[in-house]
């Protein structure tokens, strides 16, 4: 077993359950968060009330000082006064007794300008709250104030049992145990929420994710249902304009184009079928009369036709090969440096012309460099010189110039021309426009189509572009710095 084996046994695979957990994890991230900010801020707002409470304690107590009167031992917070010159407190309370009850006195009397901000005091470990908080030894924060004796005059100071020069300093305890119980039973209350919260989450994000995917459950029920013979199907777009709708549309474009591809290959398999069933049926219609009456039969016409027709299944077969190698879009050989003006002129000088009067010409003489296959380039020409032949009534013109960055090839007849309409379907296969033609003389009608192929294989384009006299295939290639040296 894997490392990885026992994370995918435990890793939902639903969707709904990914996205649920996804989106507990990071409401759980924020929720902890906002609880730690929520913890802080609750225990300094109490502790904030417990030391405004101990401060107006300290002021009663004051107060009472000053006016003579022995505080009494009933108090809210634990408090203590004690005085210069006298061992036991002058009072105490507010549970003061039980931080130390074997002493009387617990905090120490002052000797001097200033008190302290915090002291340690010793605290009987059996003594509760009531709150549920054991109080142990620890160091608690106390705020403090001075009164003079001699400032409340003689009577005062007597009724305090203290001394007419002694010091009279006041201790009050500011206890955290409020702060901390609140604070606790905020925790309490923010850790159920914050569960009962989490568990809400995942089940809303669940069941939303759940009716947010119907529609991509209903597609895929209907896709899957399409075949490559039979891809009619259709997915039927939402009305919402959300990405669903983007989805759906397309998914149906594909499957259009799937549909367009398996009817193109269909009239492409019955087309090449009905091409090669007529040379076929001429070549076994001329040896079966050959072999029926072999006294009578011209043997070397016999053969000639045979040939012809052979020649002809052979060029076929390599067109149709052509067209397979290119349908699958493999990768161009690696690309050289051709010049297409010195392969239009070779192409010009060697091309065998026809037995009626037929004038080719080559009017560049400028460099034009483009990347790509030498091969496939003399390829894409000569079918669009076999082409113009089969066409022109005496002239055939090549130009080759430079525009830019790119090098434009045109090949112009001086034939009948092609209509308008027909400006993009003399480059579909098995296309010929003149019915009445000769198949023999005819081409297989492949060549406009293979040429268009290479061109787009070599990144550009190959158009008929309209002209009052003839037709004239315009090839555009990007075009090739010329070679250093040149």
């Amino acid at each position: 077993m894997t490392a990885t084996e026992p994370r995918r046994r435990w890793w939902p695979r639903s969707v709904r359950a990914r996205t649920a957990l996804a989106a507990a994890t990071a409401a759980a991230v924020v929720l902890v968060a906002i609880g730690w900010w929520v913890h802080r801020e609750v225990y300094r707002q109490s502790i904030g009330v417990a030391q405004e409470q101990a401060l107006d304690q300290l002021w009663s107590l004051q107060d009472q000082l000053k006016g003579g009167v022995v505080p009494v031992q009933t108090s809210v917070v634990p408090y203590e006064v004690v005085a210069t010159g006298r061992r036991a407190a002058v009072a105490y309370g507010g549970g003061m007794a039980d931080f130390d009850p074997g002493t009387r006195h617990v905090l120490p009397a002052p000797s001097g300008p200033g008190a302290p901000d915090s002291v340690r005091l010793p605290v009987n470990p059996d003594y509760n709250s009531g709150l549920g908080l054991s109080l142990a030894g620890g160091t608690y924060r106390v705020i403090t104030t001075d009164i003079r004796a001699g400032e409340l005059g003689g009577d005062k100071a007597a009724a305090l049992g203290v001394s007419a020069d002694a010091t009279l300093r006041v201790y009050v305890v500011v206890l955290p145990r409020t702060a901390e119980a609140i604070t606790r039973t905020t925790d309490r209350l923010l850790l159920r929420a914050g569960l009962v919260g989490l568990v809400l989450i995942a089940a809303a994000t669940y069941f939303a994710v759940r009716v947010a995917l119907r529609p991509v459950e209903a597609i895929r029920v209907l896709t899957a249902s399409v075949t490559a013979s039979d891809p009619r199907e259709r997915v039927t777009v939402p009305a919402t304009g959300h990405e669903l709708t983007a989805l759906a549309t397309t998914l149906n474009t594909t499957l259009q184009r799937l549909d367009d591809a398996a009817a193109r290959q269909r009239r492409f398999v019955a087309d090449a079928a009905h091409e090669l069933r007529s040379p076929l049926t001429t070549l076994l219609a001329s040896l079966e009369v050959a072999l029926a009456y072999p006294e009578r039969t011209d043997w070397p016409a016999a053969a000639t036709t045979a040939a012809r027709q052979t020649r002809r299944l052979q060029a076929l077969a390599e067109d149709l090969l052509l067209l397979a190698r290119l349908d699958t879009r493999a990768p161009a050989a690696d690309a050289e440096l051709v010049d297409l003006t010195a392969l239009a002129t070779r192409l010009t000088e060697q091309y065998p012309l026809p037995e009626r009067p037929l004038t080719l010409t080559c009017d560049s003489t400028a460099p034009a460099h483009a990347h790509g296959n030498p091969d496939e380039y003399e390829r894409l020409l000569r079918n669009l010189l076999d082409n113009a032949a089969r066409h022109a009534a005496h002239r055939i013109q090549i130009t080759v110039r430079n525009e830019d960055d790119r090098v434009v090839l045109t090949v112009h007849d001086d034939g009948p021309g092609v209509p308008a309409e027909d400006a993009e379907r003399v480059f579909e296969r098995f296309v010929r426009l003149d019915d009445a033609r000769s198949r023999d003389h005819g081409g297989t009608g492949l060549g406009l189509a293979i040429a268009r192929d290479l061109a787009h294989r070599h990144r550009g384009t190959l158009t008929l572009t309209p002209q009052t006299l003839g037709a004239c295939f315009q090839l555009c290639l990007p075009r090739a710095p010329a070679p250093a040296g040149r």
